[in-house]
């Protein structure tokens, strides 16, 4: 790789289990992952862990290790390290997240929170469950349920909202918002803006500042990292709420908001897979490793949305097969069905060929509903920036071979 050129034979030859043969269209669900990441989740757990400190090496290693993975998340997300939050999970951060506002922000009868239909569940049941629980009122932003383009913002939008819920990248469509525009229209009510970039975040370069984001989450697992999560905000936000913690537990933050002890090797695997985002346009950022995170992210949009192409012709030209959804703006996803097999049957069916591409709704139940594919869903094949354009036929032709079709 050199400049803006993508070499997806030498990025594949980093991923142990693409060795096996299987394609792997499933990345929205989880990444696989690189040698190098792994390599750092097992040096840093045998190379002496305990607790943050600063008298014994042991602590100040642990120490290094918690500050480089929020220094590297900075540098992945545009934002600063010290409002960085890791958690379990950005479903267990969010449900915290929630809880926390409307206790700190005192919501109530009369305050109006707003989540997105289109959203993956984890961006609306804890805005719904901590909105109910204090009397608030929750206003739906529906989609097209044929294009997957989202309404206008400003049909729900109240002097009494309090937040908006949205997602940057649709985990069943593909469907990118314009969250820089929704952002703006609510700040002019004075509410805030959480962002999922769950989705977003392995396939674009992401500036939290520029999506006007307030609150910003995404997942490691899905970006080449390990199984945690990310919430990341001002640091002056992250003062003003206070939630509920240990007595013993630092009020620092952004340490206030983690409860326990932080799964340190795991931090090492999330520095790990951004020094290899950044890697990826080798030339394009030099030492500063945030201009290398954009560089590269760029050159995989790109070289994914040629795969893309390629995928939604192949798919299209099938009689039986049926796209769903056609955003103007998208991640590399396509969601499919075919006539005649229920979507877990695809699923299994393509397993048996070598091609991970699972079906169902994936925990966007409100926007599969909404779409008019019920609780079953449909078929969703992910590319990723591992992603061959040999796969994406292999797929189609596999396809083709259920639906008894010629390319």
């Amino acid at each position: 790789m050199g400049g803006t050129t993508y070499d997806v034979s030498a990025v594949r030859a980093q991923f142990p289990a693409l060795r096996h043969g299987v394609a792997h269209f499933d990345g929205p669900g989880g990444s696989q992952v690189p040698s190098a990441v792994a390599q750092a989740v097992a040096d840093t757990m045998t190379g002496g862990l305990c607790q943050r400190g600063t008298f014994s090496e042991t602590e100040r290693r642990t120490d290094a290790v918690t500050l480089g993975a929020r220094a590297a998340v900075g540098d992945l997300l545009g934002v600063d390290p010290r409002g960085v939050v890791f958690g379990r999970s950005m479903t267990q951060l969010t449900m915290d997240m929630a809880r926390t506002l409307a206790s700190s922000q005192e919501w109530g009868p009369g305050d109006e929170v707003v989540v997105s239909r289109l959203d993956h569940d984890s961006n609306i049941r804890p805005w719904v469950i901590a909105a109910e629980s204090v009397g608030a009122t929750v206003r739906w932003l529906d989609f097209d349920p044929v294009t997957a383009e989202v309404d206008d913002i400003e049909s729900v939008l109240t002097t009494q909202t309090r937040l908006v819920a949205i997602t940057a990248a649709s985990n069943l469509f593909g469907t990118r918002p314009d969250v820089a525009a929704v952002a703006a229209a609510v700040h002019e009510v004075g509410a805030l803006v959480y962002v999922d970039a769950v989705h977003l975040t392995p396939h674009a370069p992401v500036d939290a500042a520029a999506l006007g984001a307030d609150l910003i989450a995404c997942s490691p697992y899905k970006f080449f990292g390990p199984h945690l999560g990310v919430l990341a905000a001002a640091p002056s936000l992250l003062e003003s709420l206070h939630p509920a913690k240990l007595m013993p537990s630092t009020d620092a933050v952004p340490e206030r908001f983690e409860l326990g002890t932080l799964p340190y090797e795991l931090l090492a695997g999330v520095t790990a897979a951004v020094d290899f985002i950044a890697g990826l346009a080798p030339g394009d950022g030099g030492d500063d490793r945030r201009a290398g995170v954009l560089a590269s992210m760029a050159t995989v949009e790109a070289y994914e949305d040629e795969l893309l192409e390629r995928l939604l012709a192949g798919l299209g030209a099938l009689d039986g097969v049926t796209l769903h959804g056609s955003p103007a703006r998208r991640t590399p996803t396509a969601l499919f069905s075919v006539a005649g097999h229920a979507a877990r049957e695809v699923h299994e069916k393509l397993a048996a060929d070598g091609i991970n591409a699972p079906g169902g709704s994936f925990y966007a139940l409100e926007a599969s509903r909404h779409a008019g594919l019920g609780d079953e869903g449909a078929v969703r094949a992910g590319i990723a920036p591992y992603t061959s354009a040999e796969e994406v036929d292999r797929l189609v032709e596999a396809v083709a071979a259920l639906v008894g079709a010629a390319r």
